[in-house]
């Protein structure tokens, strides 16, 4: 006799009012998820692939989206195979937490900031389960301690934003898991998070899948991450499925174009290509051309342009370069305690090259790349720039010297105005520092350079809304370019994009670095990306460089547990 699957999507459509009339996300998807399996949903930012889950769950806005077609059938333990669609409100409910969880995305949107974290899975088990409020408490103990929180009795307490991005999302796989669910929906669970707490949590969701005997539904963007995981995979395109099977068979033997260029375009391990290859590589492929196989960077070419690079004097120097902010005041606002957040750093940055900074969220990165731009002030130590100390600069003379040394931040969305088209957003900073003759033209310019990052004339009058992640952080690219700089600190400049767009974005950098002479810090917590863009690494920890060296032998050779530890959650499948 025949198993029923737990859950089984039979051509689902889905589609979406908008502006500009009715689109269709989801087009006639199909695909079973059985017992104790782990299916792996992926694809690009806007495939369909979090619209399906969302179905599941129910949770699509009703104002705006119609199901056109489909069901969405679950085993429940009860009643038989029932269609999701066909319940009331009500009876989705009792399903919801009960039979299916979900661990979203962000955790941070998800938590209620204002409530204590212990309370809010309580609040599931007190729905749920009809327990009494100790037996929800010392469950939700049990549940934290089962999610390897530390010290779980003052984390119940404590609220969302006292904990780091993967505490918040334990609490949520502890909230999601709360009344032992037979399916976990995990809707991009470790996006966000540093390859070392992704690892953690891509193996805490492992055990607890064994532990409670779950199907789990996984949806990412990121293939090294659903072929550790995952059984069997369902790869998305433009709101359809275009390929399934065995997660092994399918990265070993890919058949779709899309799939290859997925599989394709993540930084590899163990070879150097010149270019990463991208989708477009693969679909534009000829007929009978079964595989795109970049060409790798000749070891003797990279030798010797290190040596040119290394025999000339530093552009940048940091000497004993120390920051940090105050963690305790006196009545009177005086500072009495301060946290280290760099503490006597020293480095050289050479013209033409990229220095590759990585470590984990905390470690003192980002901070670093600040305070070497005055966005932080320093605490001490130098900064040298051509043998200028900017550390101890004037404000008139920092000003002017500001468009040298320019950054591309993280997150693009929060570095572009909402309000202002994505022309003027550019236009500003270079009629401030007097670039261009007039406006007239700094739009030609601009329009120059839209075109260079890949993007439009027509992108000029567009918000930022009007993008998506990866133009939004191309059009940050253009407007650090804009000033005319001959230094760039790209802090996570990649690390939100989907990893096809970051092969087109990574490579888009590197093409620029050599058009316009650039020198880059490379600020990630990938090392696989920071390998492929970087001719050297520094390695950061608690506020210190704890390793450095050349890109390739820092990576096949590390010296400290801390650098092998960052190199061994690397996840890609080669």
């Amino acid at each position: 006799m025949t198993k029923s699957p737990l859950l089984s999507i039979r051509n689902l459509s889905i589609g979406f009012e908008t502006d500009e009339g009715f689109v269709q996300a989801v087009e006639n998807v199909s695909f079973d998820l059985q017992e104790g399996e782990t299916m792996g949903l992926v694809g690009e930012s806007g495939s369909g692939k979090s619209v399906s889950a969302l179905s599941v769950m129910r949770l699509l806005p009703k104002r705006t989206s119609k199901i056109t077609s489909g069901e969405i059938l679950f085993h429940h333990p009860r009643r038989g195979e029932i269609d999701l669609l066909k319940l009331s409100e009500e009876e989705m409910q009792h399903i919801r937490g009960n039979y299916i969880g979900m661990i979203f995305q962000e955790p941070m949107t998800s938590l209620n900031p204002v409530k204590r974290c212990g309370e809010q899975v309580m609040e599931s088990i007190l729905w749920h389960k009809k327990s009494g409020e100790k037996d929800a408490h010392d469950k939700v103990i049990q549940l934290f301690e089962e999610v390897k929180l530390p010290e779980p009795r003052r984390t119940f307490r404590k609220y969302p934003h006292e904990l780091s991005g993967g505490q918040r999302q334990r609490v949520m796989i502890a909230m999601a898991i709360a009344c032992d669910p037979l399916l976990l929906i995990a809707d991009e669970p470790t996006t966000a998070l540093d390859v070392t707490v992704q690892k953690n949590i891509l193996q805490l969701i492992g055990e607890l899948q064994m532990r409670h005997k779950m199907s789990v539904l996984f949806i990412s963007h990121d293939l090294g991450v659903i072929h550790e995981v995952a059984d069997h995979a369902a790869i998305m395109r433009k709101g359809q499925i275009v390929e399934t099977g065995d997660v092994k068979e399918l990265f070993r033997n890919p058949q779709h174009p899309y799939s290859k260029g997925l599989v394709a375009c993540r930084p590899g391990t163990h070879v150097r290509p010149r270019i990463l290859p991208v989708v477009a590589d693969f679909e534009s492929a000829k007929d009978g051309q079964t595989s795109f196989i970049p060409e790798e960077e000749n070891p003797d070419e990279r030798k010797k342009r290190h040596e040119e690079i290394y025999s000339q004097p530093p552009v940048l120097e940091v000497k004993g370069l120390q920051a940090g902010f105050v963690t305790r005041k006196s009545f009177l606002g005086k500072p009495l305690d301060w946290f280290r957040a760099v503490d006597d750093v020293s480095f050289s940055v050479y013209k033409g090259e990229t220095l590759g900074l990585v470590g984990e969220s905390g470690c003192g990165k980002t901070t670093l790349g600040r305070t070497i731009l005055r966005l932080f002030e320093p605490m001490g130590g130098q900064v040298l720039y051509n043998g200028v100390d900017l550390a101890k600069l004037k404000k008139d003379d920092l000003r002017k010297l500001r468009p040298r040394i320019q950054i591309i931040f993280q997150d693009p969305y929060s570095s572009l105005t909402p309000g202002m088209q994505v022309g003027t957003a550019i236009l500003e900073p270079m009629r401030i520092h007097s670039i261009g003759k007039n406006d007239t033209d700094r739009k030609k310019k601009i329009m120059d350079l839209l075109k260079r990052v890949g993007l439009e004339e027509r992108h000029y009058h567009r918000y930022p809304h009007e993008f998506s992640g990866g133009q939004r952080q191309r059009i940050c690219i253009a407007r650090a370019l804009a000033l005319q700089p001959d230094f760039i600190i790209c802090d996570e400049s990649v690390s939100a994009l989907d990893v096809s767009v970051q092969a087109q974005v990574l490579n888009l950098l590197n093409d620029l670095k050599r058009e316009f002479g650039l020198t880059y810090i490379f600020i990630s917590h990938d090392l696989s990306v920071v390998k492929f863009m970087s001719d050297r690494i520094m390695v950061m920890q608690n506020g210190k460089i704890v390793e450095s060296g050349e890109a390739d032998q820092l990576y096949l050779n590390p010296e400290m547990p801390y650098t092998r530890k960052l190199i061994d959650a690397v996840l890609h499948p080669e």
